[in-house]
């Protein structure tokens, strides 16, 4: 078997530690400390955050979704796949080297989504540009964590209580949904999820596209 090979490494602004990057043959790794956040052959679950929210903002005239964490590209890729070619995505990476993988090393695992027309990417703190976006997006998209415990980067915790929330559904339009993806299961989540004036449900979704591996949560919230 390949052995793996570290590619670059990058500090997460802030308080979140170092990003690794690593390659083995084809296969490509983003690791923070021992935890890997994500594999180039799990997407599974990423997709279905694209696709899952779509279906809650389907026929709106120029939908503008905003994706928090540009990861591997996945959740971008399926977006971009089942979005009209009228609508609009912008992409909030806080690690600016991130982005640069995704030009570099990882450019055939992101198939020059970024090229897009209708992408554009914002590298900074998901949590000020939707503070400073009233009314703007039909669907925000997080997936900037490991869920909303802060894993990566304790100042996330900020996005997922009781004020971020509110922040976010002022952020949507009417009727538009918040989709968050987590590595698993936390009812006090949809609690305040219920209490910030969403109305919530928690999907279970497969880690990979055959159905198989770790099981997934995403929540679709939708401004009431």
């Amino acid at each position: 078997m390949l052995p793996w090979i570290q590619i670059d490494e990058a500090d997460i602004p802030g308080d979140g530690g170092t990003l690794r990057l690593k390659q083995r043959g084809s296969e490509f790794s983003i690791m923070l400390g021992a935890n890997e956040l994500m594999n180039s052959r799990l997407s599974g679950s990423e997709e279905a955050l694209a696709v899952l929210s779509q279906e809650k903002i389907a026929g709106r005239k120029k939908p503008h979704m905003l994706i928090g964490g540009l990861g591997m590209g996945f959740t971008l890729r399926a977006a971009l796949a089942v979005l009209p070619p009228d609508a609009k995505i912008t992409v909030a990476e806080l690690v600016p080297a991130v982005v640069a993988w995704a030009r570099g090393p990882m450019a055939e695992v992101f198939k020059g989504c970024l090229d897009d027309p209708r992408v554009t990417i914002h590298e900074g703190d998901v949590g000020g540009l939707i503070a400073a976006s009233p009314a703007t997006f039909d669907a925000i998209l997080l997936d900037v964590d490991n869920g909303p415990d802060g894993l990566t980067r304790p100042s996330n915790d900020r996005l997922y209580d009781h004020e971020g929330l509110r922040a976010t559904r002022a952020a949507l339009c009417p009727g538009g949904v918040l989709s968050v993806w987590s590595s698993g299961p936390d009812a006090a989540f949809t609690r305040r999820l219920k209490d910030s004036g969403f109305l919530a449900e928690a999907k279970t979704v497969r880690a990979s596209t055959k159905r198989s591996g770790a099981r997934h949560v995403i929540w679709l919230a939708v401004k009431r």
